[in-house]
């Protein structure tokens, strides 16, 4: 083939339509437990996440529940997948591995939500909230006291005792979370999010009948399971808060999503020096923690 300015922007917009096709085709699991949010700056101020607003009953003056600026503070990440193409391939017509790897760069664009939103999952037992504290913690302050959304329990539907420990205590704690007048949240968790080792507990306490002891499930239809290979815990498992239409757990802020790029100038030094053309994605976004109150973790570290 010959290699000149129109090959060249044939070949790289069929490979910018292969890369949008997978794009499109692949929406992945993030959209669950997390929500994406516009940015158009360098970064974003989450002040807002310092109250979970309620209702309250008005007597006497108002109360203010004023939003302090600066104390949650994210900035973009870039992300970015690149792929060379050999001259030479263009010259022998040997496009077609290209198609693929264009195919893979869409799909692998595709999980870039996915990716952030399970980064996050995986160092919640480590990493901050808007509250100063980590995202699981024991002592999220709450109109001066400590709030827990943290476990220890093993997820477990060997018997009612054993459940109730594990998946109980978790709905018990997330459905009790008051907000700092004292008024009730009325959240509800359901969806629980497991890694494949605990896939087979997960749905036997929110599908089956009965426990592995041939007990009653008195949790039987009470969440959706949700199987995330990409968690790095093999016993660490969540429940999650998922119905609330203006905020989930979890939020990816995008600045700039995902898109195609490609260096195709016959002039550019990559191509003198090296003979390589280059395609690929790029994409400004990070992850943040949503209400802590939303989620409830589990190292799943005591029996």
């Amino acid at each position: 083939m010959l290699v000149n300015k129109e090959s060249l922007a044939s070949i790289f917009t069929g490979l910018k339509t292969l890369f949008h096709n997978a794009l499109k085709a692949e929406p992945g699991n993030w959209q669950l437990t997390a929500m994406e949010v516009p940015s158009d700056a360098e970064g974003e101020d989450y002040a807002w996440l310092g109250r979970f607003p309620k209702w309250r009953k008005w007597v006497g003056d108002k109360v203010i529940k004023n939003i302090v600026a600066g104390i949650y503070y994210k900035k973009n990440e870039d992300f970015e997948t690149t792929i060379s193409v050999r001259r030479n391939h263009i010259d022998d017509d040997r496009l077609g591995i290209y198609n693929t790897q264009a195919t893979q760069a869409g799909e692998a664009a595709a999980e870039l939500h996915d990716i952030i939103v399970d980064d996050l999952k995986n160092n919640a037992f480590s990493a901050t909230c808007i509250d100063g504290q980590f995202y699981y913690d024991v002592d999220h302050p709450v109109a001066g006291v400590s709030v827990s959304n943290k476990g220890v329990k093993q997820l477990s539907s060997a018997t009612a005792a054993t459940a109730a420990a594990s998946y109980g205590a978790a709905r018990i704690a997330i459905m009790s979370f008051k907000d700092e007048e004292g008024m009730p949240l009325r959240l509800v968790p359901d969806v629980l999010e497991v890694p494949p080792a605990l896939e087979a507990i997960a749905k036997k306490l929110c599908n089956a009948d009965k426990l592995d002891d041939n007990s009653p499930n008195p949790y039987q239809g009470t969440a959706t399971v949700l199987v995330n290979p990409a968690l790095s815990s093999a016993t660490g498992w969540m429940l999650h808060v998922t119905q609330k239409k203006s905020v989930k757990p979890f939020i990816v802020q995008m600045r700039k999503k995902p898109t195609f790029v490609s260096q195709t100038s016959p002039e550019n030094e990559e191509v003198f020096m090296r003979g390589e053309f280059h395609f690929g994605a790029e994409a400004r976004a990070t992850g943040l923690y949503g209400y802590w109150q939303l989620s409830y973790g589990s190292n799943g570290t005591v029996a």
